[in-house]
């Protein structure tokens, strides 16, 4: 398995990739790999002629200096598990000077609104961050196809809005959620919750599943108090914001309307670890 740390190394083994005229799938992540992240590299292999996986902690996407000391780096176990996953998967895992530059500064960007709403108002300038390592991974590997999973759904959105911005030539697919057999939703930070944090964080996606089942029937402002209600007694977690949201423009309803797309999004503290999900609602 070819491990490339430098951005010129990889650049020239794109660059010959290029020349051959073969697709290239990329998987975008922050390392502390999990089955969520395998399944969007299964499926970039099925897609694509090569696949290049990134780990890299981008450090201007944390607003909170201490989740970013504190975010899992296990670079060797992360390739070993690729490797088990197929030795022609080629990683990037570089310093934030190779990515950056001299300057690891955020490029301010304008997503016409999509930055501000869930977690846009709680992450300050977390989706500038997500979009300046994007537009320089994108331009490092050169991909076709680049997965992301829908559990950061907001994500997402913003990621085929920055493609647009920056005219980049690249195809995004968005992925399904890939869960424990509990529901919760498989996360980097799940390594960091204790066994009790761990046994009653499936409240969270159970939350969802009846606001799903419940959207038919109860107005928005009903099922708001009603998701509130579920944490507001809860020692071990706590509600930080449930929103549902149109998701073209993901604005909270107000009333909800004929053939507008609906998803429910949620972000919840299990002691200091911050957890977030979201489920389709129609």
């Amino acid at each position: 398995m070819r491990v490339y740390e430098k951005r010129l190394d990889i650049e020239a083994y794109v660059a010959d990739l290029q020349k051959q005229k073969k697709s290239i799938g990329f998987v975008p992540t922050m390392g502390a790999l999990h089955q969520g992240h395998l399944a969007l590299i299964q499926k970039a292999l099925i897609e694509n002629q090569t696949v290049i996986v990134s780990i890299f902690v981008n450090p201007t996407q944390f607003n909170n200096t201490e989740d970013l000391i504190n975010y899992p780096r296990t670079l060797e176990t992360d390739v070993m598990l690729l490797s088990n996953v197929s030795k022609d998967i080629i990683v990037f895992a570089p310093t934030p000077q190779e990515v950056y530059g001299s300057d690891t500064i955020a490029i301010k960007y304008d997503f016409e609104g999509l930055e501000h709403a869930m977690e846009g108002k709680f992450r300050p300038g977390h989706f500038d961050g997500v979009g300046t390592v994007l537009k320089h991974l994108f331009t490092i590997t050169q991909p076709t196809n680049a997965y992301f999973g829908e559990k950061d759904f907001q994500q997402l959105q913003i990621v085929r809005k920055l493609v647009a911005i920056e005219k980049m030539p690249v195809n995004i697919i968005g992925c399904p959620i890939y869960r424990e057999e509990s529901g919760l939703a498989l996360s980097s930070r799940n390594k960091r919750l204790n066994h009790d944090q761990m046994a009653a964080a499936p409240l969270i996606y159970q939350t969802l599943k009846q606001v799903q089942n419940d959207f038919g029937t109860k107005s928005a402002e009903d099922l708001n108090e009603w998701v509130a209600r579920q944490f507001e007694n809860n020692e071990l977690l706590d509600l930080e914001y449930f929103e549902i949201a149109n998701i073209a423009d993901l604005k909270p309803v107000q009333q909800k309307q004929q053939n507008t797309k609906y998803r429910a999004f949620i972000a919840v503290f299990a002691g200091e670890v911050r957890l977030i999900d979201n489920i389709a609602l129609n």
